[in-house]
């Protein structure tokens, strides 16, 4: 049995989605006819992106809360039986130095990086699969946000963040091949964002350094939406844009037959 279509489903669920790129997917499926909710920490934020992109609905939701996930998802099936489609897009990038000069290195801080990065995602994934994707007759989509930072951790500054993504990764490439292995319909999906210009830096010195204004060769988020729309039209299982589509697929031609063969 092969798996669904990636826009084959009618009612999704987007993490970190009051803004950013989690705002920008939205967004586009909105406008494809898609019944979207969006969730996340701030419940200022999401009621401002929930009116401006009519997202039919939010939900204030910490993904690295990690014991609150369990009944966040019977509440949301609970509700929305209709929900087939999961984007795991929530995240934060801490700038972390082992022995500075720039940034101390707060271990507490890089726990809940990796709560929201890793666990959350995690917990959501295989809760939903569980509980609810894997009963649905026309299938499941679930897309796992990872970072160009996770095949190639360029980034020093960031160690946790590059590592959480590197996760992100190889989970989403794993869980493809389980729910392949149990002949699933359920769908997954990995998007690979390169530099886009968002918020994600607010905690560096620079809040600005990854946007064009300050010098940086970064991707606007509308360039970003351009090539992710037609990675997903095109039914990738991997969907970049710009720089990050080479970066990828240089790791699928050198790694890719490898992993298949010896996974076997």
């Amino acid at each position: 049995m092969a798996p669904v279509d990636t826009l084959s489903f009618k009612c999704a669920l987007v993490t970190g989605g009051g803004g950013g790129l989690g705002k920008a997917m939205a967004a586009d499926l909105i406008k494809r006819g898609k019944k979207v909710f969006i969730a996340g920490r701030t419940e200022e934020s999401l009621v401002k992106t929930a009116k401006e992109i009519d997202a039919t609905g939010y939900y204030v939701l910490d993904t690295g809360d990690i014991p609150s996930i369990s009944s966040f998802v019977s509440k949301i099936i609970s509700e929305h039986p209709d929900l087939d489609c999961l984007i795991n897009n929530a995240g934060v990038q801490r700038p972390l130095q082992v022995l500075g000069p720039d940034y101390e290195f707060s271990l507490d801080s890089a726990d809940q990086e990796i709560d929201i990065n890793v666990r959350g995602p995690l917990h959501l994934s295989v809760k939903l699969i569980q509980d609810h994707f894997s009963k649905l007759p026309d299938g499941a989509v679930i897309m796992n946000v990872s970072s160009v930072l996770g095949f190639v951790p360029f980034s020093v500054i960031n160690p946790v963040y590059n590592a959480t993504k590197a996760w992100v990764h190889f989970y989403t490439t794993n869980l493809r091949q389980q729910l392949a292995r149990a002949d699933s319909k359920i769908k997954i999906v990995e998007v690979v964002p390169p530099q886009v210009e968002s918020d994600l830096h607010r905690d560096r010195s620079d809040p600005d350094d990854n946007k064009k204004k300050s010098g940086a060769s970064a991707l606007s988020i509308e360039e970003f939406m351009n090539d992710v729309s037609r990675g997903w039209e095109a039914n990738e299982d991997t969907v970049s844009a710009g720089p990050g589509i080479g970066m990828t697929k240089l790791w699928d031609d050198v790694f890719g037959s490898k992993l298949q063969a010896m996974a076997k």
